[in-house]
C-alpha cells in the first residue's frame, strides 16, 4: 500500500438503499472543503462486468465516465458533489475481479498454483483500491463497498477490509452506515438492527471505527451511548444520519455532526482549523430560496422508476438553482402519449425534455411529443435517442419523407435518417462496445448552444450506437435545421438547433452525466431558463 495516502471504507448493514453512495460523497465534500485531495470508488458484488447491459429496472441509470466506463450510478454522486471526474478505475464488480483473475492465470502468472479466494481474489481486490491511491493525486481514498453485510457475495470485499485494516492499522479506518428505525406502534427508536449488523462486520473480523446511524428521528444522547457501548466505538463516533429533504443536505448534517473531524483523528490526520463549504452554502440558499418555478415533462419510458433517469433529475436541480428557479419535473410515460394525444400530457408544461434509451418501445409516443414541442414553440431538449427521434419527427412532418425512421427500430425504412455508426457494424458483443466516453465537438458561432457554452469547442459523454445520417444533412439544413456541433474527428453531427423556434435542441450526448454542482451543465441551464420565459410569455 501507499503509506502516504489513508484508505476509508463505507460498509452498510440492515437494508440497501440506505445511502452509503451519499455518505461517500458528502465526507469525501467535507475533506475536501478542509483542503485534502479525495477519489472515491464503488466495489459492486454483482458478477456481471459492469452495469451497462443492465436494464433500467434492475440496476437504474447506468453512469458514464469521461474514459468511457459504464459504472454504478453512485459515481454520479461522486462527480456531482466534488466535481472530480471519475474513470474505469472507480467502479469495480466482482465479474471484473474473477475476470482479471481468469485472465491471469490463464497466461501463467500464478505459476501453477491453486488460484483461490484467499489470497488471490482478496489480492486482485486490494490491487484496484490500491490503482487509485497509486496515482499520487490523493490524501484519501473512499471506497464503498456496495451490498450488505451478511451477503454471500459480499464476502471477499469485507475479507480485504480486513486485511488491510490490519496492514495499515490507522492509516485506515472503516465508516459503517446503518439503520436505527422508529417503531410507531412502541413509540421508541430501536438499536437492535444495528447491534446485530455491527455484530455481523465483527464475525467477519472488521471492527467499525465510525457508525452512521440513517433515522427519521433524532437520536438521543443516550441512543448514542447505548449503539456506543454495544459496538465498542466511543459515543462521538456514534453519527446521526437523519432523514433530509435534500440530499444536498447530507454535506452540511454530516458536517454539523463532525464526521470529518472524526475520520481525521481516527487515521491520525492533523485537523486544519478552517472547513471552507461557501460555494455549497450558495448553491443550497439558491435551492432553498427560489423565486420562481416552472414544470418540465420528462418524456421516456421508464418514468415510473426513479433511479433510471437519475442524473437529468440532478441536473435539473442544478440548472434550476443557477436560474434560482424550482424545477417540478413531471413524469410523462411516453406510451402513454402514444395512446392518446400529446396535449392531454404536455399543455400545462413550460418545457418538454425526451429521455435517451434503446429501443422501440415508446418510440411514437416521443415523437408525437417532439412534433407538439415544435409546433406549440415550447423549449424543447432532446437526449441521446431524444436528438434522434427529433430528427425523425422533423422529417416525416417537415421534410415530408413518409417512412422515415431509425435502422435501430425499423430495418427497411426507406428514409434510414438514423443509421448505424459505420464502426458499430461488425459489433457482435453487446457489453462496453458502444461509442462511450468524452468526444469532441465543434460549436457554430451562430447557435443557441454556442451562446450558452461560450466556447467554440467542448467534449462530451457518449453511450450510443446510432448516428444522424450524413446523407440527409443537405435537406435538413435546407429546411430550417441548424446542425449546431459537429464532431470533427468523424463529421458525426452531434447537435441540431431549429432556427424557426424560440428554444430546440437535440444532443446526441448526455449533458447530464457532467453537470455538478459546482458548475452546473449550460445545456440544462439555457433549458430551465428558456421555460421560465415560456411561462412567463403564457
Amino acid at each position: 500500500m501507499d503509506h502516504k495516502v489513508k484508505y476509508l471504507f463505507v460498509t452498510g448493514g440492515v437494508t440497501s438503499s440506505l445511502g452509503k453512495g451519499i455518505i461517500s460523497a458528502s465526507l469525501a465534500k467535507l475533506l475536501q472543503g478542509r483542503g485534502f485531495s479525495v477519489t472515491i470508488q464503488k466495489l459492486d458484488p454483482y458478477i456481471n462486468i459492469d452495469p451497462g447491459t443492465l436494464n433500467p429496472y434492475e440496476h437504474g441509470e447506468c453512469y458514464v465516465t469521461d474514459d468511457g466506463a459504464e459504472t454504478d450510478l453512485d459515481l454520479g454522486h461522486y462527480e456531482r458533489f466534488s466535481n472530480i471526474p471519475t474513470s474505469q478505475a472507480n467502479n469495480i464488480t466482482t465479474g471484473r475481479i474473477y475476470q482479471n483473475v481468469i485472465n491471469k492465470e490463464r497466461r501463467g502468472e500464478y505459476l501453477g498454483t491453486t488460484v483461490q479466494v484467499i489470497p488471490h481474489i482478496t489480492d486482485e481486490i486490494k490491487r484496484s483500491i490500491r490503482l487509485l491511491g497509486q496515482t499520487g493525486h490523493y490524501d484519501f481514498v473512499i471506497t464503498e463497498i456496495g451490498g450488505t453485510v451478511g451477503d454471500i457475495e459480499s464476502f471477499p470485499f469485507i475479507e480485504t477490509v480486513r486485511q488491510i485494516k490490519w496492514e495499515m492499522g490507522n492509516k485506515c479506518a472503516v465508516v459503517h452506515l446503518t439503520l436505527v428505525p422508529y417503531l410507531k406502534a412502541a413509540g421508541e427508536l430501536k438499536t437492535k438492527p444495528t447491534q446485530h449488523s455491527v455484530k455481523t462486520l465483527l464475525e467477519q473480523g472488521v471492527q467499525p471505527d465510525i457508525i452512521v446511524c440513517r433515522t427519521e428521528k433524532h437520536l438521543t444522547k443516550s441512543i448514542k451511548n447505548k449503539i456506543a457501548q454495544f459496538c465498542n466505538v466511543s459515543p462521538t463516533s456514534v453519527i446521526e444520519s437523519i432523514d433530509a429533504k435534500s440530499i444536498y443536505d447530507v454535506p452540511l448534517l454530516m458536517r454539523d455532526e463532525k464526521l470529518d473531524i472524526e475520520i481525521l483523528e481516527k487515521t491520525g490526520t492533523p485537523i486544519p482549523k478552517t472547513l471552507d463549504l461557501h460555494n455549497w452554502e450558495r448553491f443550497l440558499y439558491n435551492l432553498n430560496n427560489p423565486k420562481d418555478e416552472v414544470s418540465i415533462a420528462l418524456v421516456g419510458k421508464y418514468v415510473e422508476l426513479k433511479d433510471a433517469y437519475k442524473s437529468i433529475n440532478e441536473a435539473f436541480v442544478h440548472g434550476g438553482a443557477n436560474n434560482q428557479v424550482t424545477v417540478n419535473i413531471k413524469p410523462v410515460s411516453a406510451e402513454d402519449i402514444e395512446k392518446s394525444t400529446a396535449q392531454n400530457f404536455l399543455s400545462d408544461v413550460h418545457g418538454i425534455l425526451v429521455a435517451p434509451g434503446f429501443g422501440i418501445r415508446g418510440i411514437e409516443g416521443k415523437i408525437k411529443a417532439i412534433r407538439y414541442a415544435r409546433k406549440n414553440k415550447i423549449p424543447f431538449l432532446g437526449i441521446c435517442l431524444g436528438m434522434q427521434c427529433a430528427v425523425i419527427e422533423f422529417a416525416r412532418n417537415v421534410l415530408d419523407l413518409k417512412g422515415a425512421h431509425s435502422k435501430e427500430m425499423n430495418e427497411n425504412t426507406p428514409y434510414p435518417i438514423i443509421d448505424l455508426m459505420e464502426k458499430q457494424k461488425k459489433i457482435e458483443n453487446m457489453g462496453g462496445t458502444m461509442r462511450l466516453g468524452a468526444y469532441n465537438c465543434r460549436l457554430d458561432k451562430a447557435s443557441v448552444s454556442y451562446s450558452l457554452y461560450k466556447k467554440e469547442m467542448i467534449s462530451e459523454r457518449h453511450r450510443h450506437r446510432f448516428e444522424f445520417n450524413n446523407d440527409y444533412r443537405k435537406i435538413f439544413e435546407e429546411n430550417g435545421v441548424r446542425l449546431a456541433g459537429i464532431n470533427p474527428e468523424e463529421d458525426l453531427v452531434e447537435i441540431i438547433e431549429l432556427k424557426n423556434h424560440p428554444w430546440f435542441i437535440g444532443v446526441q450526448f448526455h449533458p447530464e452525466y457532467s453537470s455538478t454542482v459546482k458548475n452546473p451543465h449550460p445545456l440544462f441551464t439555457g433549458f430551465v431558463k428558456a421555460a421560465l420565459e415560456h411561462k412567463n410569455k403564457k
